[in-house]
């Protein structure tokens, strides 16, 4: 397969470094693949969201008719043509490195390993975002878990058990993710249907322009819907990726979109306030519309997303980090794989960082995280439009083309 490819790239204009990077490519081994479309949907539905959590300091920054404006137009802007490219480049390089290996063959392995770098630690950082998350929710049935010694002991406990599920392999993640899905998604399609008889369509209009905080505002929003590219490391462990990928990258944006949108229209139709809005307020609402019963639920809900979240994430850093290995730019200790096909050491070095990381604020570890994974997105886009100029001839099993391939490449620019 790689001896096919790099002959057909041959013929190229100018193709110094893709050469190399299929020679540097892993061998695909005739083994079962774990990830087949329903999983590989659930797991990109918790890299990118794990239902609304996480808006709420959006709406206190912003207000109801700007969040609800950008969780419409920042999907058109950002979601949909990342997902377009990743779609494009995972099925054509189908190996954990992911957007290690577009950016190797488009710049060299110098940017390749800055690619590696930046997003792994980009990773990194949204997974710690996950057990504060966790925390935050259960708040309101535990406050002890506001500070203190209650807190750091919950957030580094939750860390080392959702790594060790993490370390029994994939079948047990991706069944994992959808079966939370099932239970994240019911609680809101719930809320929307009880709340409909409460809500006040001018809410929904309200804005305050001299109290923006447009930092948080846009931080949120973009942490919100960003993360599509991080399943490309898990291209090594799907089964058909030509097939597999574009379908689930397609279902999942709508899902995602449904997901943030559809409860934070009808949340934002029964309470206002944007000043009473922090993490855990669904279940506020929840308990105004429906009584404990939903709100319990909703909690629940909560958590069960911030753990599919870190699964997925957790996955994608420790595939990785296997991939980079595999291509030499890592020690070979990081691309062993345990009895469960698990690279047990890239989860190791994960979690490190997620432990030391979970004791900063929620809105502290996003602003962090999104200045790494910016300069991560910059070079992932310009490997697209490099690849599409000097190498044609590419075996690309999924192309975006058209008007979507255009748009993608004016957003980059």
């Amino acid at each position: 397969m790689k001896t096919e490819t790099a002959d057909l790239v041959s013929s190229d204009v100018e193709t110094p470094f893709l050469a190399n990077s299929v020679q540097a490519a892993p061998q695909q081994h005739a083994r079962k693949k774990p990830l087949t479309l329903l999983p590989l949907i659930a797991l990109i539905f918790f890299e990118v969201s794990g239902g609304p959590f996480g808006t709420e300091d959006a709406v206190a920054a912003g207000g109801p008719l700007l969040v609800l404006a950008g969780l419409l137009i920042f999907p058109l802007l950002w979601s949909v043509p990342e997902a377009l490219i990743t779609a494009e480049l995972a099925t054509a390089f189908p190996e954990n490195s992911g957007y290690v290996a577009w950016v190797t063959a488009a710049f060299g392995p110098f940017w390749g390993f800055q690619e590696g770098f930046w997003s792994w630690l980009s990773g990194v950082t949204d997974n710690s975002i996950y057990p504060v998350m966790f925390a935050d929710n259960l708040r309101i049935f535990v406050p002890a878990l506001n500070q203190g010694w209650p807190r750091m002991a919950f957030l580094v406990t939750v860390s080392l058990l959702l790594t060790y599920l993490n370390y029994r392999g994939l079948n047990v993640v991706g069944q994992t993710a959808m079966t939370t899905t099932l239970f994240i998604v019911t609680p809101f399609v719930l809320l929307c249907v009880l709340a409909a008889p409460h809500v006040e369509p001018t809410n929904w209009l309200q804005v305050d322009w001299g109290s923006v905080k447009w930092g948080t505002y846009l931080n949120i929003l973009f942490w919100n819907l960003n993360y599509w590219d991080s399943v490309s490391c898990l291209a090594g462990e799907v089964d058909n990726p030509s097939r597999t990928f574009p379908r689930a990258l397609l279902w999942a944006v709508l899902l995602v979109v449904a997901s943030y949108f559809l409860p934070t229209l009808a949340a934002l139709g029964v309470s206002v306030d944007s000043a009473d809005w922090q993490l855990g307020y669904y279940g506020k609402v929840a308990q105004q519309v429906a009584g404990n019963w939903l709100a319990w639920w909703v909690v629940l809900a909560a958590a069960a997303s911030q753990i599919g979240q870190f699964q997925a994430e957790m996955s994608s850093d420790s595939y990785q980090l296997q991939g980079m290995a595999e291509r030499g730019f890592l020690p070979k200790c990081l691309a062993r794989r345990s009895k469960h096909g698990t690279p047990t050491v890239g989860i190791l070095l994960s979690s490190l960082g997620v432990v030391c990381l979970g004791f900063f604020s929620f809105v502290d570890i996003v602003e962090m995280l999104n200045a790494v994974y910016c300069l991560a997105e910059l070079l992932e886009f310009a490997a697209f439009v490099r690849l599409r100029m000097v190498a044609p001839a590419l075996p690309r099993p999924y192309r975006c083309v058209g008007s979507k391939c255009q748009g993608s490449i004016v957003y980059n620019v």
